[in-house]
């Protein structure tokens, strides 16, 4: 039993060694635990406390798009993209505003509106929608080359139809036959069979001629 005893004390006093050597390692370490549990939750709660308040914001954005006046929806919108740019609120309010403005015939804020979402959307989808607006824009601008350096950027299947349809309508606008046809036909060809807008896309190959 002595022997077990002795054995023992060996133990506990190689771990008194050995706290008495890393304790303050030890006791860092959980404190830094400790705060970086804390900085998450706070996180967390940062978020969910933003994402809350930009909600409300959004709903007043859509309340003015309602009423249709112009400098309301704008002024809605700035406050809610300066407050919380980080949130997918922020970017859904800058697309709605720059359809508005489109309306109002205010081609230069809607179009700062886009560059905004293309620049700072955390969905994709609403980057790809803003480049679809902002390259129809450049088209009617005739500025063509601003509009397919838009529509050649990278995007998922599910807009390559309408992507290609544009594309098809810049080559149109610059004389262009022969590739503007190839543009409509991909579009044409990915979009869904039922879909009244591919009837569109044929009325446009139609107007080109045959090959």
């Amino acid at each position: 039993m002595s022997t077990l005893d002795t054995h023992e004390q060996e133990q506990l006093d190689a771990l008194k060694a050995w706290w008495q050597e890393n304790r303050r390692w030890v006791v860092l370490a959980v404190a830094v635990a400790v705060l970086a549990y804390a900085a998450v939750s706070s996180w967390k709660y940062y978020q969910r406390k933003q994402a809350v308040e930009a909600s409300a914001l959004y709903m007043e954005v859509m309340k003015q798009v309602a009423s249709n006046d112009p400098k309301r929806i704008n002024d809605a919108v700035a406050v809610l993209a300066d407050k919380y740019a980080g949130t997918a609120y922020a970017s859904r309010a800058q697309l709605l505003a720059a359809q508005a403005n489109l309306q109002f015939k205010n081609l230069e804020l809607a179009q700062k509106q886009l560059e905004w979402v293309i620049a700072r959307a955390s969905e994709t989808g609403l980057q790809d929608t803003a480049r679809l607006k902002l390259a129809s824009i450049l088209l009617d601008e005739k500025k063509y080359d601003e509009a397919m350096k838009l529509l050649n950027a990278t995007h998922p299947e599910a807009f390559t139809g309408l992507y290609a349809d544009l594309k098809g309508d810049v080559l149109a606008a610059q004389g262009k036959t022969d590739e503007a046809r190839e543009a409509y036909k991909k579009a044409y060809d990915s979009l869904d069979a039922k879909s009244s807008y591919r009837n569109l896309v044929q009325l446009k190959l139609d107007g080109l001629g045959a090959k």
